[in-house]
C-alpha cells in the first residue's frame, strides 16, 4: 500500500477510503482531519491510486484486513484511530491489529448488504457502459441529498475511473462474531440520512444488534460525503479520539 500523510501529533488517524477512491480523491478528508490530528490516507491495493494494482481473488475482506495490519506495523505507530469510509470501513473492521485503539466508520460496508433500488441500478449500468460526464453526474445525484448536485471533481473522477478501471463489487457482511469483537474497542458509526445504499432504517438496527452501538445519522447527507459534510465526520471522529470525561 501507498500512504499519504499530513498533520502532527498524537493520536495517529489512519483513513481508509472506499471503492474507487484514493488519497488524491480524498484530499478534502485529509485536510479536514489533519487540522486536528496527524492523519495518513492509505491507497488500497486493487483500487485506482498509487498502490499495487492486484486484487485478491477470494476472501477479499480478510485479505484487505491483513494488508491494513501490515501497513500499520510498517508505520510503527500505536494507539491508531482508523477512519473507514464505505469499503474502507469494512476493511477497518476486518483488520485485527493490536495497534488499533478505536474505529470511526462512515457509511460502512461490511455490516449489512447494500440496498440497490432499480433507479440506482439503472443509473450505475448506464454509467459503466457509457461513462460520460452527464451519465456520471446523473448517477452521482443519487449519492447525495435530494436536489443537491455532486461536486464536479467527483463527476470528473468517476467518469475517468469508469473509462480506465474495473470497479469492485460491494463486500458481503462480516460475521456477527467478528463485529461483536470489534465493538469491544471504542467505535462510532455514522451514515447519511439519504444514503440509498445503507438506509439508516436498515443500518441502525443491524449495528445495534451486532455491536450494541447507536448510529449517528448525518442530516442532509447521502452516501457520498462531500467536502461540505466533513465537519460532521470530524465531529464523529472526535468522539473516539477525545472521548468525554466520565
Amino acid at each position: 500500500m501507498e500512504i499519504t500523510s499530513a498533520g502532527r501529533g498524537r493520536p495517529q488517524v489512519v483513513l481508509v477510503p472506499g471503492t474507487g477512491s484514493n488519497a488524491a480523491v480524498t484530499l478534502p478528508w485529509l485536510q479536514a482531519l489533519s487540522v486536528h490530528w496527524a492523519t495518513t490516507v492509505v491507497d488500497l491495493p486493487g483500487q485506482p491510486g498509487l498502490s499495487d494494482p492486484r486484487r485478491p481473488r477470494r476472501a477479499r475482506l480478510a485479505w484487505y484486513g491483513r494488508a491494513l495490519d501490515e501497513i500499520l506495523a510498517a508505520m510503527d505507530v500505536d494507539e491508531v484511530v482508523v477512519v473507514g469510509n464505505s469499503l474502507g470501513a469494512a476493511v477497518a473492521l476486518a483488520a485485527n491489529s493490536p495497534r488499533i485503539r478505536a474505529r470511526a466508520l462512515i457509511s460502512p460496508a461490511g455490516i449489512i448488504r447494500l440496498s440497490l433500488d432499480p433507479k440506482l441500478v439503472l443509473a450505475s449500468a448506464v454509467w459503466l457502459l457509457r461513462p460520460t460526464a452527464e451519465h456520471t453526474r446523473r448517477m452521482l445525484r443519487l449519492f447525495v441529498a435530494p436536489s443537491a448536485d455532486p461536486p464536479e471533481i467527483e463527476v470528473e473522477w468517476m467518469a475517468l475511473m469508469a473509462s480506465c478501471c474495473r470497479t469492485t463489487l460491494a463486500p458481503p457482511p462480516l460475521s456477527a462474531e467478528l463485529l461483536a469483537r470489534r465493538a469491544e474497542r471504542p467505535c462510532v458509526v455514522g451514515v447519511g440520512e439519504h444514503d440509498r445504499f445503507l438506509p439508516p432504517r436498515r443500518l441502525a438496527p443491524a449495528v445495534r444488534r451486532a455491536m450494541n452501538l447507536d448510529v449517528q445519522v448525518f442530516s442532509g447527507v447521502g452516501h457520498l460525503t462531500t467536502p461540505a459534510d466533513l465537519d460532521k465526520v470530524v465531529s464523529l471522529v472526535a468522539k473516539v479520539v477525545e472521548p468525554p470525561n466520565n
